[in-house]
């Protein structure tokens, strides 16, 4: 760890990062998914059944969904047959997820407040890890990667999807002029909060392009290494393998 890390576009000491993801996530917890939904067109929604194709759940598999929040993979993912952890560093957002899984009668869920950093699940406990849209928040990426590989068993299966910035040159430029200038409005209006927004669009624009961040899954220790890019490479899913 260095002495600084980033949050958003600005440097701050790793505790500090931690500190402050933690109050945006808390602060968004109650409108997060509208917000989704009014941010990216509703095509989160695609882009979370396609994860879970990819994940493949299987009935009694035990997943941890690392970074899962409000539940929306999860659900997914349950839905399936498998048991899922969901397991998020905000207590909030956790909550929200409960009464969300509750109202809609899901079962086979449990909810941890957990570091992905330093887990505190056994080693060779899950079938498969998933992290979406979680993992640029963390404040050691490559110590929350070491943890995805520890506590997977072998022939374990690693998944994340997140985003990063596009390399198609015209939609590079629509995006980012939207990401600046909208979202953090319409967190202002929707959510009464604007700076949070103004953070999460600061992180993606920060986070390793598709090849830097599937060469850290690789250094992980995960075999078979990939990403599948998205719109130019806005929306990755990250893959690999424990042996």
């Amino acid at each position: 760890m260095t002495d600084q890390v980033n949050f958003g576009d600005e440097l701050v000491s790793p505790e500090e990062k931690t500190r402050r993801v933690g109050h945006v996530f808390s602060s968004v917890a109650r409108r997060y998914d509208v917000m989704n939904d009014l941010m990216s067109g509703g095509m989160h929604r695609l882009w979370k059944d396609r994860f879970v194709a990819r994940v493949k759940p299987r009935a009694g598999e035990e997943i941890l969904d690392m970074a899962g929040g409000t539940g929306d993979v999860a659900f997914r993912m349950v839905r399936r047959g498998a048991h899922v952890t969901v397991a998020d560093i905000n207590a909030d957002m956790l909550e929200v997820g409960e009464k969300r899984a509750e109202s809609r009668g899901l079962t086979g869920l449990k909810w941890n407040v957990e570091n992905a950093e330093a887990l505190t699940f056994d080693g060779s406990n899950f079938d498969a890890y998933t992290i979406v849209f979680g993992i640029r928040n963390v404040t050691d990426i490559p110590a929350a990667l070491r943890e995805a590989h520890r506590v997977l068993k072998r022939g374990g299966r690693f998944y994340c999807m997140e985003f990063s910035s596009s390399d198609w040159p015209g939609f590079s430029t629509l995006f980012e002029a939207f990401a600046s200038n909208v979202i953090p409005s319409v967190g202002k209006a929707v959510a009464d909060d604007e700076d949070s927004y103004r953070y999460l669009v600061e992180s993606i624009r920060r986070f390793p392009r598709p090849a830097v961040f599937k060469a850290m899954v690789a250094k992980a220790g995960f075999v078979r290494a990939a990403a599948e890019p998205m719109l130019g490479g806005l929306v990755t899913i990250h893959s690999g393998w424990k042996i």
